[in-house]
């Protein structure tokens, strides 16, 4: 028992070490942000890098997830003589709770295992020491503009990501099922409103891009160079970037609709 409780203790332990460091290491990189904004290119190179190359998994995702979710829905609200509702309960699925979560989670699986790994590789190979000793700051010439690349793309995605949901919950509703296509639309219009649905997923995706572009980076920049450290920063940045996204979910919810 007495062990067990001190490998519990060393390991909230490093769990609060990781998280000063990583805190410590935001501020580096809210300090580099105006140095990286005056180069431009570096930014949209990794918003091209991190969102227009994760496209495709977005709308795919996403144009699926809305097929079984008016498939599901139908299904469900039939039951109960509301199957017109469709529209408004798959719009509201989609802007509040799923475009920005499961946006978050396939980006951390792509674009955050690709930072992570891109910068522990400049540190395997001792790219990021070169400059140090050139008396160029890494964090800004390398850190900092993926960073804000990421933290730009994310909200991008979770927007196509709904917006292609919305159109696979159309297609299954109205054309296969044969939902009526004006109360489809009706009924979404009239529940959805801009900032208490709309502008809460806008906000959520943001906060999650801001953390998993934080962790990815963070992970690759403190990474062991070495192969097997570069591999186990790119693991940990897709856990920690996930429970991240779940946890940070919780909270905004609980905040936006007025729990806490």
């Amino acid at each position: 028992m007495r062990r067990l409780f001190t490998e519990i203790v060393y390991t909230l332990r490093g769990y609060l070490e990781t998280f000063g460091s990583s805190m410590l290491f935001l501020l580096r990189i809210l300090a580099a942000c105006p140095y990286a904004l005056k180069r431009p290119g570096l930014i949209i190179k990794q918003v091209y890098s991190t969102g227009v190359l994760s496209l495709v998994i977005i709308i795919l995702s996403g144009f699926f997830v809305g097929l079984v979710l008016a498939l599901q829905g139908h299904n469900t609200l039939s039951r109960f003589g509301a199957a017109e509702t469709l529209g408004a309960v798959a719009a509201l699925a989609l802007v509040r709770e799923l475009g920005p979560v499961v946006t978050a989670l396939l980006f951390a699986g792509r674009a955050g295992t690709a930072l992570a790994s891109e910068i522990g590789l400049m540190r395997a190979t001792d790219q990021l020491s070169g400059m140090e000793m050139m008396a160029v700051d890494p964090v800004k010439r390398v850190v900092a503009p993926r960073f804000l690349g990421a933290v730009i793309a994310m909200p991008l995605l979770a927007v196509i990501f709904s917006a292609m949901g919305i159109f696979g919950a159309w297609l299954e509703g109205v054309i296969i099922v044969g939902v009526d296509e004006g109360q489809f639309w009706a009924q979404m219009q009239a529940q959805v409103e801009l900032h208490e649905d709309v502008m809460s997923g806008v906000y959520k995706s943001i906060v999650f891009g801001f953390a998993v572009a934080l962790l990815s980076v963070f992970e690759g920049y403190n990474s062991i160079p070495t192969a097997e450290g570069v591999g186990r920063a790119t693991t940990r940045t897709v856990v920690e970037s996930s429970l991240a996204v779940l946890v940070l979910n919780f909270i905004l919810t609980a905040w936006l609709i007025g729990e806490v």
